[in-house]
């Protein structure tokens, strides 16, 4: 298993990478490492929501539930999926714009056997190809919304040599019902760690 033994050793993510536009923003972090507490490995599918955005949570405006998403950018903002799964967010663009990025799937590359552990399998494949697969995997729960994620115990860093001529792959996102049509899945193109195929 290549990458295990140490965590990426590329550059820390600035706040200003966040502060893009949130599209720009989810197809960029398509190779880049996110790790909590030194478990994670390479991003490799993710999912774009806007505030006018009808599937984004900010769409009803400013709530106790959506208050991260109109904070600054380079936060967590994580909420529970079907009153089941933790899913995990980056918050994007200006404070007050409301738009964040779901990671949806990595590829596992540090503390393997931690996530194994927590998953209950075995399998490279089935452990992080999911976002409530990579919240229980990296044990990332609801009490991180808010929390700054450029600084410790997050790490989200800069993509590796080896990523940085990823192809990435766009299509409809997933699991919704509202505005599923537009194309703001982002994949690095022929990864066996996403989620679903890339249509």
């Amino acid at each position: 298993m290549r990458g295990v033994a140490s965590a990426s050793r590329t550059e820390p993510l600035a706040p200003a990478f966040f502060g893009r536009s949130v599209h720009d923003v989810a197809s960029d972090l398509i190779g880049c490492t996110l790790l909590y507490r030194g478990v994670g490995g390479v991003i490799v599918e993710t999912e774009s929501y806007e505030r006018d955005d009808p599937a984004c949570h900010a769409f009803v405006g400013l709530t106790p539930r959506t208050e991260t998403l109109f904070g600054p950018p380079a936060r967590a903002y994580v909420y529970l999926s079907y009153g089941i799964h933790s899913c995990l967010n980056f918050v994007c663009e200006p404070e007050g714009d409301a738009a964040a990025v779901l990671i949806r799937a990595l590829e596992p590359r540090w503390g393997i056997d931690e996530m194994r552990r927590r998953r209950g399998r075995d399998g490279l494949r089935d452990l992080c190809s999911g976002p409530g697969k990579l919240t229980e995997a990296l044990s990332i729960g609801l009490e991180l919304n808010g929390a700054d994620i450029g600084a410790p115990p997050f790490e989200v860093r800069s993509r590796e040599e080896e990523w940085t001529g990823v192809t990435v792959g766009t299509g409809p996102r997933i699991g919704i019902t509202r505005a599923a049509e537009l194309p703001w899945r982002f994949c690095a193109t022929g990864s066996e760690y996403l989620s679903r195929p890339l249509r």
